[in-house]
């Protein structure tokens, strides 16, 4: 099993070193390093990540709150020059916490209880429960999406754009596929550009589903058969 990690710390030497290490262990996968958690939200949008480490001081967001805004079952380990983050630190379910200057046997010995934790996580049923809610990046701030309040979801190349009810759309940096991964069984993708909240769907005409009277969301062959297993099972 090969960990896919990406490494966050605005201190180029640390962050150079953290990528050294990850490097030189085995079992390690370097996917990217970040200076900050923009950037960081950014690479995750066409990186596979496993395993983030990550520098509590940073600017504008901390390292403790970007790792509150990852998905659930996210592992982390955190990095830093000051031991009274300890505590908090476990707060958010970390694996560990690394006390900077950073050792290679430190490293190392964090890395692997990191290996046992994904391993025992990879072998236990997936669990279906999903939040109620996500974070997104868009305009340098981190804004709390609740799921029900999403009617649709188009994709926009590198980026998504999410049509709230009665509130203006969000765009954010992340790949549709992404998203879709997060988004409950009520979320269903009926287009390659588009994916819609089934619960908001009202009316549907020459198949497409329409949205505030003058939108139109094609559902493509790819996708029909699934949504019109969709309308059969509540049709009258």
């Amino acid at each position: 099993m090969t960990i896919k990690c990406l490494a966050i710390d605005d201190e180029p030497y640390a962050l150079k070193q953290m990528a050294d290490y990850i490097r030189k262990t085995p079992f390690l996968e370097l996917s990217g390093e970040c200076f900050n958690a923009f950037e960081a939200m950014e690479m995750m949008a066409s990186k596979e990540v496993d395993l983030f480490f990550i520098d509590i001081n940073m600017p504008e967001m901390s390292g403790m709150d970007f790792a509150k805004t990852l998905p659930p079952g996210t592992h982390v380990i955190f990095t830093t020059a000051y031991s009274q983050y300890a505590v908090e630190s476990y707060k958010v379910d970390a694996i560990d916490y690394l006390l900077k200057p950073i050792s290679y046997d430190d490293f190392l010995r964090a890395a692997n209880k990191a290996q046992k934790v994904i391993s025992q996580y990879q072998d236990k049923p997936v669990d279906q429960s999903l939040p109620d809610h996500v974070f997104v990046n868009s305009d340098g701030k981190i804004m709390r999406v609740n799921l029900q309040d999403i009617d649709f979801i188009e994709s926009l190349s590198e980026y998504v754009k999410i049509y709230l009810d009665n509130e203006k759309p969000i765009m954010t940096l992340l790949r549709l596929k992404n998203l879709e991964n997060l988004l409950p069984s009520w979320f269903m993708r009926v287009h390659r550009s588009y994916i819609v909240n089934l619960r908001k769907v009202t009316t549907i005409e020459r198949n497409r589903i329409v949205f505030y009277g003058n939108t139109y969301i094609p559902v493509s062959e790819q996708y029909k058969s699934e949504f019109k297993k969709f309308i059969d099972h509540n049709f009258l």
